[in-house]
């Protein structure tokens, strides 16, 4: 087992003091730098930083960063939530390390969507019937994943086909 222990502090969003969530922030008792790549290759990180080694994942609408030192949740209820996130990237971790034979390391993240790729399939009548305040605000939710071609209502056959095809170049739900 590679990371055994860690120190969870819960801080407040200093630019939102307001905020209905905290972040938690884990400070590790080992070094799991060396696992990262491997940990990038099961969970496909959207960012992915060879030196110093830190991978960006986004999951459930949150944020995990996971640093050589350190892993930081953002948007948490609770002490109780970070803990639970934060015990199961501490499993993922470590199956990652322990199974690292069978893996082939990931050294870069996720390709993503561009979103002015996007933006060029869609009406552009900023309808907000999407719940979105803009179609540019919308082709950035496809981009992240949070919604579909399907929440457009304006977007035809044609142009709804061509959004598909690009979009299935990419994992949206990692």
């Amino acid at each position: 087992m590679l990371l055994k222990t860690f120190r969870l502090e819960i801080v407040n969003n200093h630019c939102m003091p307001g905020a209905m969530s905290v972040n938690g922030i884990a400070r590790l008792d080992q070094d799991v730098g060396c696992a990262l790549p491997y940990l990038n290759a099961v969970l496909g990180a959207i960012e992915y930083i060879k030196d110093p080694p830190a991978a960006t994942f986004r999951t459930q609408g949150r944020l995990i960063s996971v640093r050589s030192d350190r892993i930081t949740v953002n948007a948490v209820q609770d002490r109780e939530q970070a803990e639970k996130i934060i015990e199961w990237i501490r499993r993922e971790i470590n199956d990652a390390w322990q199974n690292r034979e069978t893996i082939t390391p990931r050294y870069k993240g996720l390709d993503r969507p561009r979103v002015v790729e996007i933006l060029k399939h869609l009406p552009r009548t900023n309808c907000r019937e999407c719940r979105q305040p803009t179609c540019m605000v919308f082709a950035l939710r496809l981009a992240e994943g949070a919604k579909g071609s399907d929440d457009c209502p304006y977007l035809d056959g044609e142009s709804k086909a061509a959004l598909d095809e690009y979009l299935s170049g990419f994992d949206l739900d990692a």
